[in-house]
């Protein structure tokens, strides 16, 4: 196989860093563009794999930064074959009863809105590659855990997004993952800092699945992902699965 270009975001750290590192080092080397808020992370990547990365820092709640992402991909390398777009924020964790309407809508940018800035940006090159797109879901999309009102939303949005995107785009490959519970910072934020805006019975749920050592590692969830922004065959498309799914064997 020919060397891809792929575009991951949240690519600083957890699914996103082990996204890009599997790309990065597959037995055939693709080219990545890293995209996150913290830079760091992104510019050891270059540092490590200077030909194979291209760095663009920002704040994914910014919608003009999708299209300069693209730029970039096609500018440095030459096309676009595939995007994992993984960042995401929990927002506010709180019942519905005490939304605060700034964060909802805050939320909304970051997770949602920018998916569609990315993929209406993406969409002229991809559908020249035949590319993938691949999305970072959740478990919360289709359970309604208390206090997750927001995150859950967005998530429900990203899959119904993905699920329009595989009947409208029939060029490009759309797949939405549930990764699983996964050793990340978000996880951590859910135990240390979360705690009291979530009831007892889900807020144990949490804790005690670290505490058991029942925590994915970032690369099981994150290798399976990147296979399939490589290859995901058509009939995936729209999908919404789990990393773990009889149908995603082939890429375990």
């Amino acid at each position: 196989m020919a060397a891809k270009t792929i575009i991951v975001t949240g690519a600083s750290r957890g699914i996103g860093l082990a996204i890009a590192k599997y790309l990065l080092s597959a037995p055939q080397s693709h080219n990545v563009v890293v995209v996150a808020r913290s830079v760091e992370p992104l510019q050891k990547l270059k540092e490590q794999y200077s030909k194979q990365v291209e760095v663009v820092n920002g704040d994914l709640a910014d919608f003009s930064l999708a299209q300069k992402v693209v730029d970039t991909a096609i500018k440095t390398f030459g096309q676009l074959d595939g995007m994992v777009l993984n960042h995401g924020i929990l927002g506010q964790v709180g019942n519905i009863a005490t939304a605060d309407l700034k964060e909802w809508q805050q939320g909304f940018d970051v997770n949602f809105i920018s998916l569609v800035a990315f993929t209406k940006a993406a969409l002229p090159a991809l559908r020249q590659t035949k590319g993938k797109i691949i999305f970072t879901s959740s478990g919360a999309a289709v359970t309604g855990y208390r206090a997750w009102g927001l995150y859950g939303a967005t998530k429900a949005a990203m899959n119904s997004f993905a699920s329009c995107l595989g009947n409208e785009e029939p060029e490009v490959t759309s797949v939405s993952i549930r990764p699983g519970m996964v050793d990340t910072d978000m996880q951590r934020e859910l135990r240390n800092v979360h705690g009291a805006n979530m009831d007892s019975e889900t807020h144990s749920k949490f804790t005690n699945v670290h505490k058991d050592g029942k925590l994915l590692q970032p690369e099981q969830p994150g290798h399976v992902m990147a296979k399939l922004v490589l290859e995901a065959p058509k009939e995936l498309s729209g999908k919404f699965l789990s990393w773990n799914d009889k149908e995603l064997e082939v890429f375990q």
